[in-house]
């Protein structure tokens, strides 16, 4: 035994028994809350406190303070045999009956003691080594292929015990098993049951001893039997029936077509239903569902309620998109209501690409929508359930970002139920050589102190057990918790596939395995639950209803409660208008600028916070023209006040990565936090700003999940420069481009991506605006370069008041957002709106214009700077605002203006084979290019690119090689000569453009 010295229990040598009763009555925890305080569990408490200096949170909560009290100036090194002796022999008349059933005549010596106390801390160290470590050779894989170790500390001669022991009664009062003692065998037997059977419990990571010893009752409670009454067995067998009625039949009817299907994992049908209706007994009127492909097919019809016939139709290729591209089967969504016992309950899928575990974050960002809706603070009322595949959940990065995001202010929606259809291979890729680098694929969990379950998919009573525990645990401790099901895959990973190609020996076996439902009947039939023809009648009923096209999920609400979701009609089938009315009341704005200004008393700023503060109270209530960040958060006061929620994350937005929008306000004195957008007025529409985490990914994928969830409100995500949206591509690619196409799913997310060449190297110069340009189709979403405070404020507002949902792409600037010339006045803001091309602003004489320049963003203030300088007078200047939708007329509009044009440039910053031109070049040589009748121009006109050379990356890492080009991309595209580098030179080609106009 360790030598760790209990000094309330354990004085020094010589001290007698009232001493003893009296350090521990004058102890600060009350020795009255616990029975264990006394002489007949000295040995057991021992054991405790030992455990207790190893690992504090490993015991009861009730005992850490009183531990703590005389752990402090513990010698750990310290022994106290001779103490414990004295004590121990002072317990002679209760400790003597337990180890010899003699009565208490002096029967007992001290070594007896001394080597039942050892037993005792053995024992109890066993049944610590059993919670954690029984799930290394639990009875797991249905296969019986899984490795399973030889584990030291679940052995008796680990602990000094033997076959001689096991029949010795020990105290096990910590021991959930309903009495204060046992005999060894028992406590082996039930540890057994718990620990090391159909399920493998990992909870010892789990940082809080609550959780463990609410786990630890959860499943000792029972004495390790899962006790279902046999209805609830029929119940189980009736979904595990359809479950395999369901393949069975597809399997018939459209042989070798794929459909990724659930034989060998049937057993999650009864584990989802259970979850469902646990929940909805509980209270929970929402539960949205992600899942990859394996199971979807069947999870559609036998849970959520998808009419079979119209299944069938997908099959048969009857059922054709009526608008976009649509999708594969099991690729799709669905919806529907359910009953259950706490009422009707509303089920979401999502839709999921074959990107596997990008749903997660989509799905997350819906649920915690929802959740705002519902004002459910704890998640009580919407529960998220993602399914993973093993190979992806142990493979994909996106995972970990998810976790990570799961406690987080921005984030968190009240726990997320995990559960992994382990199919213990990855397509082809093997479990133990090269899937994975850890022993189990949930280990990424626990990093997140997740508790992981591991059960055996062959034992449909053990998954349905554990899909009670985690939906319980979920909602007492709302924390992602993990269900591990271990099962096969029947017909590898898809129908066309052959798996024994590569996996040889698994499907050897899987090949005489008896199915799940054949199994579990086998041992109802045993047990006289049900007779052999009730199970064939369930199995022949199910068949017959499939046969007639009906309806087989048990559940299905057929007239649901339209109330437990939200109404997307009013925002379908809109166009996207380019002349919306987002005008603004110039006092209102005023006001709002006022507003803005006022802190709590005594709050006191950081000192350019302050003057920020003050100068944008000036330029919000009309005493200066307007920057970048005054426009925008008088948008984002306009909407709140109108009623359009507003949420906006990324990893600076608070103050903003150029320290421009300053939107969450610093108490100097204390650190506290006040975001004057979020008290406004009482009645105002909810603003919610966040630092995300250092995630794109999977911060992207929730913005877009909860966009979609919630219609009527403003969801931004901001990159922290524009590029950074590359480790996001699947989002933007799967998703925000093409889901309304695929899946008719509305989004109105709103990306502001810094973009501008300001001599900052390769990485935080380009947003890839080509790459969003490159996915624009069928009006899916809108690409914006605005460079006025006025343009920002009006397309922001566009994007809510009007009734289009359709992803906002902004380019948004970084040196603009404090450019001289890059402001607008409060008349703009109130009564102007979003232009998709922007005019001329300078007098010039439109007869004179003989070259007319074409940009967007950044470089038209370093073009119009230097034309000012210059004089240029013949060359006109023209913003396009928007790229996609591209406003053509407005574009040929501004080409009229100028009769006596010879040339048309496009410039941009970008090089030539990125930015906008690859994009524009098509539709602006159909435009103006060639001559055409009608709408055309009159005239041909010579139309070329102006731009960094083409390159590999976007942008040169040297300051002074990137002045350089943009000196020449300007003199470029205002005509001036190639080898100009001086403002001589300059003057010169002005003088000789001069002289050619005054000839001509």
């Amino acid at each position: 035994m360790l030598g760790y010295s209990l000094k309330f229990l354990f004085p020094p040598l010589n001290t007698t028994v009232e001493r003893i009763m009296a350090n521990q009555n004058q102890t600060s925890v009350s020795s009255a809350q616990f029975t264990e305080l006394s002489a007949d569990n000295a040995v057991y408490l021992e054991s405790l406190y030992e455990q207790y200096l190893q690992d504090p949170q490993s015991v009861d909560e009730k005992y850490i303070p009183y531990f703590a009290q005389f752990a402090k100036d513990d010698d750990k090194n310290a022994l106290h045999h001779t103490i414990q002796d004295q004590f121990l022999l002072l317990a002679r008349n209760t400790t003597a009956h337990k180890v010899t059933g003699q009565s208490a005549a002096g029967a007992v010596s001290p070594s007896e003691i001394r080597e039942f106390a050892d037993n005792q801390m053995g024992v109890q160290k066993l049944i610590t080594s059993y919670r954690r470590r029984g799930h290394r050779i639990a009875n797991l894989d249905p296969l019986g292929l899984m490795p399973r170790p030889e584990v030291e500390e679940l052995t008796l001669a680990y602990y000094g015990l033997s076959e001689a022991d096991l029949d010795t009664v020990y105290p096990v009062s910590d021991l959930n098993i309903g009495k204060d003692k046992a005999t060894l065998r028992e406590i082996i037997q039930v540890l057994e049951r718990v620990y090391c059977s159909s399920i493998g419990a990992e909870y010892f990571h789990v940082t809080t001893a609550k959780e463990k010893r609410w786990i630890e009752k959860y499943l000792e409670q029972n004495l390790g039997y899962v006790k279902f009454d046999n209805e609830k067995r029929k119940s189980i067998l009736e979904r595990l029936t359809a479950a395999e009625g369901l393949e069975k039949y597809l399997a018939r009817k459209y042989t070798g077509v794929k459909r990724f299907g659930l034989e060998g994992g049937e057993s999650f049908i009864p584990m989802v239903n259970e979850i469902i209706q646990r929940a909805g007994e509980n209270g929970t009127k929402e539960m949205v569902i992600g899942m990859a492909h394996r199971g979807r097919l069947n999870l559609l019809v036998n849970i959520l309620g998808k009419n079979p016939k119209d299944l069938f139709d997908e099959f048969d290729g009857k059922k054709q998109p009526t608008v976009g591209s649509g999708d594969v089967k099991y690729h799709n969504g669905f919806s529907s209501n359910v009953m259950t016992p706490g009422g009707e309950a509303h089920l979401a899928l999502a839709f999921n690409p074959s990107h596997l575990e990008i749903v997660s974050p989509v799905l997350l960002g819906s649920v915690r929508a929802r959740q705002v809706r519902r004002q459910d603070k704890t998640g009580d009322a919407v529960l998220p359930i993602v399914v993973h595949g093993d190979a992806a959940f142990a493979g994909q990065g996106v995972n970990q970002e998810t976790f990570q995001m799961s406690q987080t202010r921005a984030y968190s929606t009240g726990g997320t139920l995990h559960i992994i259809i382990n199919n213990q291979v990855g397509f082809t890729t093997s479990r133990l050589e090269d899937a994975r680098s850890t022993e189990y694929c949930t280990d990424i969990a626990k990093m997140v102190h997740a508790p992981i379950f591991h059960v055996n998919g062959d034992d449909p009573e053990a998954v349905v057990f554990m899909a009670q525990l985690a939906h319980d645990y979920r909602r007492t401790f709302h924390k992602d918790i993990v269900i591990d099901m271990y099962c096969y895959r029947r017909n590898g990973h898809n129908e066309a596939d052959e798996p024994s190609a590569t996996q040889p020996l698994m499907y050897s076996v899987i090949r005489k395995l008896p199915t799940t439902r054949e199994i579990f009947v086998n041992k109802l039939v045993a047990e006289g639950v049900i007779s052999q023809a009730e199970a064939v009648a369930l199995e022949n009923d199910y068949r017959e209803s499939l046969d007639k096209g009906e309806y087989v999920a048990s559940a299905l609400v057929r007239e649901p409660n339209k109330s437990l979701y939200v109404d997307w009609t009013p925002y379908i089938g809109h166009k996207l208008e380019d002349n919306w009315d987002t005008s603004v009341d110039i006092n209102k704005l005023k006001a709002y600028g006022e507003k803005m200004a006022q802190l709590p008393e005594g709050y006191e700023l950081q000192r350019q916070v302050q003057k920020l503060v003050e100068q944008r109270k000036a330029m919000q209530t009309g005493q200066e023209p307007l920057n970048w960040g005054a426009a925008e958060t008088l948008a984002y006061a306009s909407l709140v006040e109108e009623g359009y929620p507003v949420r906006i994350t990324g990893e600076d937005v608070g103050r903003g990565t150029f320290s421009h929008r300053h939107a969450e306000l610093f108490n100097m004195k204390d650190g506290s936090m006040y975001v004057p957008l979020a008290n406004m007025s009482p009645n105002q529409a909810r603003f919610d700003i966040f630092n995300s985490l250092l995630s794109e990914e999977a911060v992207l994928a929730f913005e877009y999940g909860y966009a979609t969830t919630v219609p009527n409100a403003l969801v931004i995500w901001e990159a922290q420069f524009g590029d950074f949206a590359n480790g996001a591509q699947v989002v933007i690619d799967q998703f925000i481009s093409s889901g309304e196409t695929k899946w008719q799913r509305l989004c109105g997310l709103t990306m502001l991506l810094p973009h501008g060449y300001e001599g900052q190297g390769p990485e935080h110069s380009s947003a890839r605006l080509e790459r969003y340009l490159q996915l624009c189709a069928e009006e899916n979403m809108q690409v914006v370069t605005p460079t006025t405070p006025a343009q920002i404020f009006h397309v922001l507002r566009r994007q809510v008041v009007r009734p289009a949902r359709k992803p906002l792409i902004v380019m948004s600037p970084k040196s603009l957002l404090r450019h001289k010339l890059a402001v607008s006045t409060l008349e703009e803001l109130a009564q102007g709106q979003f232009q998709t091309v922007i005019s001329e602003i300078d007098q010039l004489d439109n007869n004179q214009v003989t070259r007319l320049v074409l940009c967007g963003g950044k470089v038209y203030y370093d073009l119009l700077e230097k034309r000012r300088e210059l004089g240029l007078n013949h060359v006109a200047i023209v913003r396009i605002e928007q790229l996609y939708p591209l406003p053509e007329a407005r574009i040929l509009e501004e080409v009229a203006k100028y009769p006596n044009l010879e040339g048309i440039v496009w410039a941009q910053e970008e090089p030539r084979n990125q930015g906008a031109w690859y994009y524009l070049a098509p539709h602006l040589f159909r435009l103006i290019a060639p001559p055409k009748p009608a709408t055309r121009p009159t005239k041909a006109y010579l139309l070329e690119p102006v731009a960094r050379p083409p390159s590999a990356a976007p942008a040169v890492g040297s300051m002074q090689m990137h002045i350089e080009q943009q000196q020449k991309v300007v003199n470029e595209a205002l005509g001036l000569p190639k080898n100009e580098d001086s403002t001589e030179n300059a003057l010169e080609a002005k003088a000789e453009i001069a002289e050619k106009q005054a000839t001509d």
